[in-house]
């Protein structure tokens, strides 16, 4: 589960099904392509290699032009980076457990330190409803006072000084996950004791500790105009960030999504030997999938591979959140099309009012409807045109 998914599920946490599946490690596209409804989004092999390119120009020299262009968007009249002045900790280890505690070690000297640091794809953790994640942003900047700033870097044109809003967006989401993980560590971390270690001993006379947080702006790093060099602009996540922590919060604990499930239930593709061609009956993997409750939403299609699915399914049950979360609100207690058309037709606007609101409104629109159609005589000859959808 990286920090996509966990901005994806943190904005839709009713989906059980995605919870369970990206809880359990279930290759969701693999699992769309077998039941025939194959995600139709998701980055090329092209533009994934394009965006390997250009971080690794953008950490070609160990990270001191990364910094040095952080420190011009923050404004704040400290001292820039001097040659030599950035370090940057080996964060080997084995494992996700090991490379997280590396990465909280590296992360506590360098704030004990004072000094300039780039840590190059970390690795920390964050619970997700019962279950760890391990999360591996680009990279995280420590600065001389302590502080931390998440570094993010995309592949999409910065042209003028701007970038496609949806796409920022998408970016501060995935940041915020980061931001989330990173002040659990920060927290764990704390301030420092006055000579709590070699560097606070050599420096305790020149300035007082450092304390460990997490600024709430992160640096977005994209190629300037459609050049290969790097531009960066700072993005404030502080709402993304409110909405994560409250959304993940919210999450069904996974464990309690399993129990609920029939004895046996499986998303076991059944592969062939060379792991390609899936066997299992499509009826049987149907059947698996809709055991798990989702909550399908429109902005599903750009975020999930069984979105594809999902809506088949819910526009064949006549759900009414196929039209989308704003028309799910408006309707109130209607959960389904056919209840919504009956609510509309079922009396005249004029009739006294039934109390609820949504009932009422469909029955004047309704009545408005039949109005406009009264004063264009030319739709009556064709009964398509005039019947309610």
């Amino acid at each position: 589960m990286d920090a996509r998914a966990l901005a994806a599920l943190a904005a839709n946490p009713g989906c059980r099904r995605r919870a369970l599946l990206d809880g359990a490690g279930v290759d969701k596209g693999a699992l769309a392509q077998a039941l025939g409804a194959p995600a139709n989004f998701g980055q090329s092999q092209f533009a994934h290699q394009r965006g390997n390119s250009f971080e690794a120009r953008v950490k070609a020299d160990g990270g001191a032009d990364l910094v040095r262009l952080l420190h011009e968007r923050l404004r704040d009249g400290s001292e820039p980076p001097g040659p030599g002045a950035v370090a940057t900790p080996d964060l080997t280890a084995p494992g996700p457990q090991g490379r997280t505690a590396r990465t909280a070690l590296a992360l506590r000297e360098a704030t004990e330190a004072g000094r300039w640091a780039l840590l190059d794809h970390p690795m920390v953790s964050l619970d997700v409803a019962g279950s760890p994640a391990f999360l591996e942003p680009d990279a995280v900047v420590v600065h001389p006072d302590g502080s931390w700033t998440v570094i993010e870097i995309k592949s999409f044109p910065m042209v003028d000084g701007s970038a496609d809003p949806a796409k920022v967006g998408a970016a501060a989401r995935q940041s915020a996950v980061y931001t989330l993980a990173l002040e659990r560590v920060a927290s764990m971390i704390g301030e420092p004791e006055e000579g709590g270690g070699a560097a606070n001993s050599a420096n305790s006379a020149d300035r007082a500790p450092a304390r460990a947080r997490v600024r709430h702006q992160v640096l977005l790093v994209c190629p300037k105009d459609f050049s290969n060099l790097p531009t960066a602009e700072l993005v404030d996540v502080r709402k993304q960030l409110a909405v994560t922590r409250r959304q993940l919060d919210r999450l069904t604990r996974i464990e309690e999504i399993a129990a609920a499930l029939p004895e046996g239930t499986t998303f076991d593709l059944r592969l062939t030997d060379d792991g390609r061609i899936p066997t299992r009956p499509v009826e049987e993997l149907t059947a698996a999938v809709d055991a798990v409750d989702a909550a399908y939403a429109p902005e599903c299609l750009s975020t999930c591979e069984l979105a594809a699915h999902c809506r088949t399914r819910s526009r064949a049950a006549g759900q009414v959140e196929a039209l989308g979360r704003g028309v799910r609100g408006e309707l109130g207690g209607l959960t389904t099309v056919d209840a919504v058309l009956t609510a509309a037709m079922n009396g005249p606007a004029d009739e006294a009012p039934t109390g609820d609101p949504a009932v009422d409104a469909l029955r004047r629109a309704a009545a408005l409807r039949a109005e406009a159609l009264a004063s264009r005589p030319e739709l009556t000859s064709r009964p398509e045109a005039v019947a309610c959808r």
